[in-house]
């Protein structure tokens, strides 16, 4: 089944400064995912994207943290589609304003889907379409600007992919209620009576799921779908241990 159609190719943040007030972004974002990092155990956890790079894991007590992207900067180069890591290998994973720029974001969660273990977290950062931050898709000047250029998907449609992957939402936050035009000010009128009377008009909204070892999907359903053929790819195993693809 195909979730998009969109394949107009966009250019995509290669770091928070790309964005508009992107040093504040970063920091709300911080902000907002710190909390779950003590939540998380485990040998791995992977950072899907230069943005999620650059967000630190402090307080987080995996120890092997990398980051995986195809261009140059990453730990590990590789394509979202096909991640160069062993089945069930990773503890949790973390994307921000990724699946806005990518041509399947569908895909690109089967995918992360697969290398998750069981009980993993998977922690998504993106642009919320029901925000102030939609007015610059609808300014001719700002449509072919970042962040405009991307896709927005709707958090409930990012929550109904997660729920046909067999995962359980447990957060559904929503931060910086602004147009991203302009700077950004916390003490603006309008920003703080959409946080009091609409909270869920949240500019950029983090979705933490995690998967559950038993998918929701009925058995007899499960029997009638057909379950794709990974292949397994030299990657970090449970050990720690990076094999074959080149780090940098």
């Amino acid at each position: 089944m195909s979730h998009t159609n969109n394949t107009r190719s966009h250019a995509k943040p290669q770091s928070w400064a790309a964005l508009p007030n992107g040093a504040l972004l970063r920091q709300r974002v911080m902000t907002c995912v710190s909390p779950w990092w003590p939540k998380i155990f485990g040998y791995h956890l992977l950072k899907l994207g230069p943005l999620s790079a650059q967000l630190p894991g402090e307080g987080c007590s995996v120890a092997h943290q990398f980051s995986l992207f195809p261009d140059s900067g990453a730990q590990l180069q590789g394509d979202f589609c096909h991640l160069p890591l062993q089945n069930a290998s990773m503890d949790a994973v973390l994307m921000s304003l990724l699946l806005e720029f990518e041509a399947d974001p569908y895909r690109i969660l089967r995918e992360t889907d697969r290398v998750l273990i069981s009980g993993g977290y998977l922690l998504i950062v993106g642009l919320n379409p029901l925000s102030p931050a939609f007015i610059g898709k609808l300014l001719p000047k700002h449509r072919d600007e970042l962040p405009w250029s991307g896709r927005f998907f709707l958090p409930s449609r990012v929550r109904d992919w997660l729920g046909l992957l067999g995962y359980q939402v447990v957060c559904d936050e929503r931060l910086l209620y602004h147009s991203l035009l302009g700077e950004i000010q916390d003490s603006g009128f309008w920003q703080q009576t959409l946080e009091a009377w609409l909270p869920s008009a949240g500019s950029l909204y983090l979705i933490v799921a995690r998967k559950l070892e038993t998918p929701l999907t009925p058995i007899a359903d499960r029997r009638k779908r057909r379950q794709p053929q990974w292949s397994t790819a030299p990657s970090a195993g449970r050990s720690g241990r990076v094999s074959q693809p080149k780090v940098k």
